[in-house]
């Protein structure tokens, strides 16, 4: 737990994490925590966690890239940090050091303010899988890296009768 964090329901998707202090930037705020596991077992874990959000409009995902050969399963009760949604413009960054997930303030953070950080999803195949929801004015609609949203912005926009889990 995190005494900088509170959990309650959020505008941008279920449950958000949210300052319960003044944050000054450069502060860790929370540990991302859970199971360290294989990329192999990151991925099968991702894909299950994508198929159930689509079945049941959840859309929670919380396996988390730690390097080249591991990944973390942050879907355990003693993580606050999973609650934490994805923004274009974010207030938190991530840093990853020895094992360990650290949700760091990007900036001064307001109590009672939304946390939120960049996903960095880098998949372009399957892009359109994870839209988003954040209301940023600088939102370009699908939770992604931002080295990526260049390239994004110059696809066409799907017309509606495309459906949001198909290939670009």
């Amino acid at each position: 737990m995190s005494e900088l964090v509170v959990v309650r329901d959020s505008g941008i998707h279920g449950k958000g994490g949210y300052a319960a202090s003044d944050i000054p930037s450069g502060t860790r705020v929370i540990e991302y925590v859970g199971e360290i596991i294989s990329r192999e077992e990151g991925d099968r874990r991702f894909n299950a966690q994508l198929e159930q959000g689509r079945i049941t409009g959840s859309g929670m995902v919380y396996v988390f890239e730690m390097d080249e050969t591991h990944d973390l399963d942050g879907n355990v009760d003693n993580n606050p940090a999973r609650f934490i949604n994805h923004s274009c413009s974010p207030n938190c960054k991530v840093e990853i050091t020895e094992r360990h997930i650290w949700i760091i303030a990007a900036r001064d953070i307001k109590k009672g303010e939304e946390l939120s950080f960049n996903y960095g999803y880098d998949d372009l195949l399957n892009y359109r899988d994870h839209p988003c929801r954040c209301g940023s004015p600088r939102c370009v609609g699908y939770i992604l890296d931002e080295s990526i949203w260049p390239r994004i912005q110059q696809l066409p926009t799907p017309s509606p009768e495309i459906s949001p889990h198909s290939a670009p």
